[in-house]
């Protein structure tokens, strides 16, 4: 009996230190560029009580308390325009469309327009665009298909909901 009763002890106990363990994530491909974007990403990841963000250049490392935390921080990061290869987005339609705005997607300088115009520029069809510094919407115009789109963001380190 005594045996059962250490078992199960060690059973619940062992439970409960696996429902508090912390989880991880590491993002790679995310968008930075500079000191703007480096506090951009950090401030969207630690808005969530107990998580933090480990940035580099090109990836971030996310720890939070639990799994539901960890993609909150995800969640965040993506509303805040960054990308890196890990997160799971919002699939938009795969379809042509002849103009598409994008929102919520960090343009903070010069080389984060930069980087959005050369994922624009990789898109077939795309002809145009107005993203600006410190302007979090822009609009594409041309011929192209809207998931394309969404794929040369992401591949370029950002995000941003495309309608």
């Amino acid at each position: 009996m005594k045996s059962i009763t250490l078992l199960v002890t060690a059973t619940l106990l062992a439970l409960g230190l696996s429902a508090q363990a912390e989880s991880t994530l590491t993002l790679n491909g995310i968008h930075n560029c500079c000191k703007g974007c480096e506090n951009g990403i950090t401030k969207a990841i630690t808005k969530v009580d107990g998580t933090t963000a480990a940035v580099t250049k090109t990836s971030v490392t996310i720890t939070a308390k639990s799994k539901s935390d960890l993609d909150k921080a995800v969640d965040s990061l993506l509303d805040a325009g960054y990308y890196g290869e890990g997160a799971t987005v919002k699939a938009v339609a795969d379809k042509q469309v002849k103009t598409a705005t994008v929102s919520n997607t960090h343009l903070c300088c010069g080389k984060c327009v930069k980087g959005v115009d050369e994922a624009i520029k990789a898109v077939k069809g795309a002809t145009k665009h107005n993203a600006t510094k410190g302007e979090d919407s822009f609009t594409v115009e041309g011929d192209f298909n809207l998931k394309e789109l969404q794929t040369a963001l992401n591949k370029a380190g950002y995000n941003g909901k495309i309608e």
